[in-house]
């Protein structure tokens, strides 16, 4: 896994890509999918990805994610 993340970050880096822009693409994939194994359940989902469920909130709003991932 760790080389599969290695060769992303070197193929971002070389098309230009900001940090900004694939952080926060990263963190939207990442709330979406924990919404998803958790059926919606914000509780769960913040506890799955180690944050405060208000935080997970926030970026759901933030993102305007649906709450089902």
């Amino acid at each position: 896994m760790r080389d599969q993340l290695n060769r992303l970050v070197d193929e971002m880096v070389s098309k230009g890509i900001l940090y900004e822009d694939a952080r926060q693409e990263f963190e939207r994939r990442f709330i979406s999918r924990a919404l998803a194994r958790s059926k919606g359940n914000f509780g769960r989902a913040a506890k799955m990805i180690g944050i405060h469920r208000n935080t997970l909130s926030r970026k759901v709003s933030e993102y305007r994610l649906k709450r089902t991932g």
